[in-house]
């Protein structure tokens, strides 16, 4: 059911969602199949770091402004670059921010 409804749902020429609002935890998992990532608990902690920080500044975080977010919130072993790759290979803030259902970062190219 989830998949049809990524279908059906806007999203831009990367992938990204085009309205955040559209976002829940069943589309969740949906981006994240599709990201090729096996979502768990650790995933959805960063996620839910990263839609607070989009609520509440209305913009998505560059790479370091996330790194800090995570060490100053869930501690350094979860703060630094290497923990955040390992949970999202590649640009860990552009996937972590297409899974949560946020723009693409525009630092990111």
């Amino acid at each position: 059911m989830s998949k049809e409804r990524l279908q059906r749902v806007a999203r831009d020429r990367h992938g990204y969602l085009r309205n955040p609002g559209d976002w829940d935890e069943e589309l969740a998992r949906e981006l994240a199949r599709e990201e090729q990532l096996q979502m768990d608990e650790r995933h959805r902690e960063i996620i839910t770091l990263l839609r607070d920080f989009h609520a509440q500044y209305d913009r998505t975080p560059a790479t370091r402004i996330m790194t800090r977010l995570v060490a100053e919130r869930l501690g350094p072993a979860k703060g630094n670059s290497i923990y955040l790759m390992k949970l999202f290979p590649g640009v860990a803030v552009k996937q972590g921010c297409k899974v949560a259902g946020l723009p693409r970062p525009t630092q990111c190219f």
